[in-house]
C-alpha cells in the first residue's frame, strides 16, 4: 500500500514524495484512517515505528480545511529533540500546503518564540514546561485548538510531566481530538488517558518488531576496562555511526573526551549543554561529520538519524523498557541494527531481566576471559564480520584482550523512520 491510498490532498503527498518514501509502516497504516475520520486514537507503539508521521499526516489533511492562521493543532513532547523533531516533520511534510508550524521549549529565548507564534501559527509542537509559560504570560492562544497530541507519554510521565500536561489540557477547548502515543503504558498514563480522551480506537503495535530489527550482544566487563572494550570495539567493527549510551553527564563528556583524544570523530549530548551546543551536536552527528555521539539518556527519544547502525551500552540502562527506548534509535521500522551493552558485576540483575525479555536473541561475548557467571558470582546481589560497505573506525591499531567472536555485522537500511 501506498501514501496514495490514505487520499491525502495532493499538496500532502507531494512533500511525502519529496522525502523519497511510498510505502507506511504498521503503525500509519492502523493510526491514519481513524485519525481522518476525528476518532480519538491511543496508540502503543515503540520509538522508530513511523508515529510522528502517523498524526502529522492526518494534522496537515485536516488543517487544508477551514480556517487558517490560528494555532489548531498542538502537539506536547517530553525533550527538545523530540518537539524540534515533529515541528521539522510537519515542515517536510507540509512544505507545499502552506501550513506554518512552531517548536517550543526552554533553554532557549522565550522572547523569539513569542515573536514566532505572533505570525500566523498552525500548528505548535512543545515541551510542557515552555508551554505553560507561554500560557501565563498570554503569548499563546489555544481556545481554538482541534487536535491535542500527547506524544512519548511514558517519558512524560517518567519525567513528572503529567501534572503539567493536566493544566494545559484545561487551557483546551473540551470538544477537540485528541491522540495519544506511548511505547508503554504504566496505570498513570492510562489514568490520563480515560480522562482526557473520549472513546479512542486502540492500537498496538507490538514490541516484537523493533527487537527483530537489532541483534543484542552482552560482554562481560569490569568497569575500569570499559573505555578500552569501547575502543576495540570501535576499531574492529564495521559501522554507519555509532551511539553510546552512558548513564550520567559528566561520564557522558569523559568517554567523548577520551575517544577525541584517540582520533575518533565524536561529539556529545547531554543536559548541561545549551540548546546551541545540543543543536550543533544532533547536526554533526545527522550529516555524519561526527561518526560517533556520546549521549545519556536525554537522547533516547529525541535523536531522528535513519543511519545508526550500533547502539552501545557503556552503562546498563536502569531497566528494561529504558533498553528498549535507546535501542530504538537503531533497527528502526524495517531497519536492522546491532546493540551491544557493557555489563558489569553491579550489572546482573537487570542483565537477568533482560535475558527473559530477549531470551534467544541475546548473545554473549567472552572479554579477556570474563564471563557473565564470573560477573554473577562478583556481583552484590550474591556475596569475522563482512563489511557492508561500513567502515571501521580506526585512528589506530591497538587491541584489547580476547573477544569470544567479534561484533556482527548490520545490513544497509533506509525507511521511513520519524
Amino acid at each position: 500500500m501506498s501514501f496514495e491510498k490514505f487520499s491525502l490532498n495532493e499538496k500532502i503527498v507531494a512533500g511525502v514524495r519529496a522525502l523519497g518514501y511510498q510505502t507506511p509502516t504498521p503503525i500509519q497504516l492502523k493510526a491514519i484512517p481513524p485519525i481522518m475520520k476525528g476518532r480519538d486514537v491511543m496508540g502503543l507503539a515503540q520509538t522508530g515505528t513511523g508515529k510522528t508521521a502517523a498524526f502529522v499526516l492526518p494534522i496537515l489533511q485536516r488543517l487544508m480545511q477551514g480556517s487558517r492562521g490560528h494555532v489548531r493543532a498542538l502537539i506536547i513532547a517530553p525533550t527538545r529533540e523530540l518537539s524540534e523533531q515533529t515541528h521539522e516533520a510537519v515542515r517536510q511534510l507540509g512544505r507545499r500546503t502552506g501550513v506554518r508550524s512552531a517548536s517550543i521549549y526552554g533553554g532557549v529565548s522565550i522572547y523569539s518564540q513569542t515573536k514566532r507564534l505572533k505570525d500566523r501559527v498552525e500548528v505548535i509542537s512543545a515541551c510542557p514546561g515552555r508551554l505553560l509559560d507561554h500560557i501565563g504570560r498570554g503569548t499563546v492562544d489555544l481556545s481554538r485548538v482541534e487536535v491535542l497530541v500527547l506524544d512519548e507519554a511514558d517519558h512524560m510521565f517518567d519525567m513528572g510531566f503529567l501534572p503539567d500536561i493536566r493544566k494545559i489540557v484545561k487551557c483546551l477547548p473540551a470538544k477537540r481530538q485528541t491522540l495519544l502515543f506511548s511505547a508503554t503504558m504504566p496505570s498513570d498514563v492510562q489514568g490520563l488517558a480515560d480522562d482526557v480522551m473520549s472513546d479512542p480506537v486502540h492500537i498496538k503495535i507490538g514490541p516484537a518488531a523493533p527487537v527483530e530489527t537489532v541483534s543484542h550482544k552482552f560482554y562481560p566487563v569490569q568497569m575500569n576496562s570499559k573505555t578500552a572494550l569501547l575502543k576495540d570495539i570501535l576499531e574492529t567493527t564495521d559501522m554507519e555511526s555509532v551511539l553510546v549510551f552512558t548513564r550520567t553527564k559528566s561520564r557522558a563528556k569523559t568517554v567523548a573526551q577520551q575517544l577525541d583524544r584517540s582520533g575518533y570523530k565524536v561529539t556529545s549530548l547531554h543536559g548541561n549543554l545549551t540548546q546551541q551546543k545540543r543543536q550543533k551536536a544532533l547536526d554533526g552527528f545527522r550529516t555524519g561529520h561526527y561518526e560517533i555521539m556520546v549521549a545519556t539518556d536525554i537522547a533516547a527519544r529525541g535523536i531522528d538519524v535513519t543511519k545508526i547502525s550500533h547502539v552501545i551500552n557503556y552503562d546498563m540502562p536502569d531497566t528494561t523498557d529504558a533498553y528498549t527506548h535507546r535501542i530504538g534509535r537503531t533497527g528502526r521500522a524495517s531497519q536492522t541494527g546491532d546493540a551491544f551493552t557493557f555489563v558489569t558485576g553491579q550489572d546482573v540483575g537487570i542483565a537477568h531481566s533482560l535475558k527473559r525479555v530477549l531470551g534467544e536473541k541475546l548473545e554473549y561475548r567472552n572479554v579477556d576471559g570474563l564471563t557473565m557467571a564470573m560477573l554473577a558470582e562478583t556481583s552484590p546481589s550474591s556475596g569475522s564480520s563482512r563489511s557492508n560497505g561500513r567502515r571501521s573506525f580506526a585512528p589506530r591499531a591497538k587491541s584489547f584482550g580476547n573477544f569470544n567472536g567479534r561484533p556482527g555485522k548490520s545490513a544497509s537500511r533506509r525507511s521511513w523512520s520519524h
